[in-house]
């Protein structure tokens, strides 16, 4: 049975890991890279729910192919004018 994600709970990597379905070297990976955002405490990541559920929503993968497409337009016409 799966989680649920609450907005406000802080997580551990490890449970990110878990909620994600992914390795913990992943959940590291996308910290840091900044896709998902979280607070250091002790040495130790701490992400809130609501950083997790930005990461997974649909609205972001939308974004993600918006800025996508306008890179490769800007890309296209530069090679265009060569």
């Amino acid at each position: 049975m799966a989680e649920e994600i609450k907005d406000n709970a802080v997580y551990t990597t490890s449970e990110v890991k878990h909620l994600l379905k992914v390795s913990e070297s992943t959940v590291k990976r996308l910290l840091k890279k900044g896709i998902l955002r979280a607070n250091k405490v002790g040495g130790q990541y701490r992400i809130l729910g609501k950083e997790i559920l930005r990461l997974i929503s649909p609205e972001l993968e939308k974004k993600s192919v918006k800025a996508y497409l306008q890179i490769k337009k800007r890309a296209v016409d530069v090679i265009n004018k060569w």
